[in-house]
């Protein structure tokens, strides 16, 4: 095992090496360093990437077949969610949807959203969303399934009956 001051001389002594020792100890620390922190990191900014730009809430299914009555976010039911436009904007994540039928309380909603590791159960993305206009104020979890530059799954499961009950939401990209 290392002591602190054997490192130390490990580290002066390369030091006084010739220069071209130098360049490579310093380059491969540079290296191992940026190795290090890059491989969580990489993938989420990603996927925020990915999610940047406006999307269109294009349908809702269930795990269950089925009539039921979803408030979704504690919003507006699923008919009136299917068809809202969503933006993302990932430097800050923030964003806003819209619903536009008729027969709903239409207008643009604000939102924060947070992408956070990969839950190791399911290997999908644990995704949080806090509506703003939320009067409990509170924030929905989900997981992002999947998501690319034409097309994004959003699911949240809750409990219906006392067993799951998964809410699928499919995107396509509008621009």
């Amino acid at each position: 095992m290392f002591r602190v001051n054997n490192v130390m001389k490990i580290v002066v002594n390369l030091w006084l090496k010739p220069k071209k020792m130098k360049k490579i100890f310093i380059l491969m620390l540079t290296l191992a360093l940026a190795s290090c922190g890059a491989s969580k990191s990489t993938t989420i900014v990603i996927n925020k990437k990915t999610l940047k730009g406006e999307w269109s809430l294009s349908n809702i299914t269930y795990s269950k077949t089925g009539s039921y009555n979803v408030n979704i976010f504690n919003d507006v039911s699923k008919e009136c969610f299917e068809g809202s436009t969503w933006k993302f904007v990932s430097n800050n994540n923030t964003g806003t949807y819209n619903v536009s039928d008729s027969n709903c309380e239409t207008g643009e909603r604000k939102f924060v959203y947070v992408i956070e590791s990969i839950d190791e159960v399911t290997g999908l993305y644990d995704f949080l969303l806090k509506p703003d206009n939320n009067p409990t104020n509170k924030g929905y979890r989900l997981k992002l399934k999947q998501a690319n530059d034409n097309f994004m799954q959003w699911q949240q499961t809750i409990t219906v009956d006392g067993s799951p009950f998964i809410i699928n939401m499919n995107f396509t990209k509008i621009k």
